[in-house]
């Protein structure tokens, strides 16, 4: 059984029903945490049935939804549907589309590491339209100073947050968790700020088995990362600029091309995560790299393809126009590339290059590379043998 069971032959679907009942038995306002994921799903599916079986009073509950700006569609479509079961149930959704500051690893070459989201100097860059109901401000929030980390228990005080996040899921989940006050009566789940973690136990495995079993909608960005290869543990699909997820963007960029297009028009340096994310500049290197995965693709030949037929492989605008000046630039470099350079040809064909740049360091790279193996070769009585040249970008 995919539910493990606990002391009293109680499963932990029944243990975290026991502990959003007890809460709503206090009597206080219960506001429920949502962000669209595999966890905020199950959640909230546990307290939408308890409310359809009475046993919970809707009127004490608001479902709360911080809009980060750059999430995937998928997740605002799930989340839109949440907000209209919740509110024929009656109970309050508020929708936060508000400027608060995230971190964005994208940055991490400069002096600020913030993204703002829904930031109004950058209305015309938005990844996403700003829905029409959502609330825009608040007299308690610090516009552009606050984290939604700062601004929701100072709106909260007083009452009890039901989030849906697990030990298991991650080290910094486990160290908020390790707050926990416990005690015999709530069997552990809310510490000392009333926030309260009723799947704090479950695995990976309960939550896709409640998903399953329950038949619930989630975002299809879970299924193409499961189609690139992604693991269970992997699978996360939160803000994109953060440390943790900034690399959905480079394993989704086949998928999910026009999306890329929006996030670079709104962060020009997300072109380089594409490029670079496996490397030392994002405290990745080879080293995280299994062979599987540097050899999972040929490279030269998925170039080609692409390349010979551009209007079936790119959109029009920035792909096509950057897959026009790749096939250009290797018309010219053929000989001189190796199947490294064919794999930096394709990771810059996927995150497209309005800005040409990384189209120019693609020429100096593989004319680079060549003259370095050409010299060597020199001193080396003339040796020359084309397929030992190494991409100096990959270094």
């Amino acid at each position: 059984m995919a539910i493990k069971e606990l002391e009293g032959n109680m499963n932990v679907l029944e243990a975290a029903r026991i502990r959003i009942i007890n809460a709503f038995d206090t009597g206080l306002d219960i506001k429920l945490s949502m962000s669209g994921g595999k966890d905020s799903i199950c959640l909230a599916d546990i307290v939408f049935e308890l409310i359809k079986e009475g046993r919970i009073n809707p009127k004490q509950l608001t479902v709360q939804f911080i809009d980060e700006e750059a999430i995937f569609d998928e997740v605002e479509r799930v989340v839109m549907d949440w907000r209209r079961k919740f509110m024929l149930v009656g109970a309050k959704f508020e929708w936060y589309c508000i400027q608060v500051r995230h971190f964005n690893c994208l940055n991490s070459l400069s002096d600020d590491e913030t993204f703002i989201t829904w930031d109004e100097y950058e209305k015309e860059n938005w990844i996403r339209p700003m829905p029409s109901f959502a609330i825009k401000t608040h007299p308690m929030l610090k516009e552009r100073k606050d984290t939604y980390q700062d601004f929701l228990p100072r709106i909260n005080k007083g009452a009890i947050q039901l989030i849906g996040i697990r030990a298991a899921e991650s080290s910094m989940r486990r160290s908020n968790i390790a707050k926990i006050t416990v005690n015999k009566k709530n069997d552990g789940g809310l510490n000392s700020d009333n926030s309260l973690f009723p799947i704090y136990d479950w695995t990976d495995d309960d939550v896709w088995y409640h998903i399953k079993s329950r038949k619930l909608d989630f975002p299809e960005t879970y299924m193409d990362l499961w189609r690139i290869g992604e693991g269970r543990r992997g699978m996360r699909i939160s803000q994109f600029f953060s440390i943790d997820t900034a690399k959905v963007l480079v394993k989704l960029n086949e998928h999910q091309p026009g999306l890329m297009e929006r996030v670079i028009k709104r962060e020009p340096n997300a072109y380089l995560v594409s490029l670079y994310w496996d490397s030392e500049m994002f405290r990745r290197g080879r080293k995280n790299r299994t062979k599987e995965q540097e050899e999972k693709m040929n490279y030269k030949k998925e170039v080609l393809k692409q390349l010979r037929d551009i209007p079936s492989y790119f959109e029009e605008g920035v792909k096509r126009e950057t897959a026009r000046s790749m096939r250009t630039a290797i018309l010219r470099l053929a000989p001189l590339m190796s199947e490294e350079h064919y794999k930096l040809a394709y990771q810059i064909l996927q995150a497209g290059d309005p800005k040409k740049r990384a189209i120019r360091g693609f020429l100096t790279t593989v004319s680079h590379d060549y003259a370095q193996e050409d010299m060597k070769a020199r001193k080396n009585n003339g040796r020359f043998i084309k397929s030992n040249i190494k991409c100096s970008h990959s270094r």
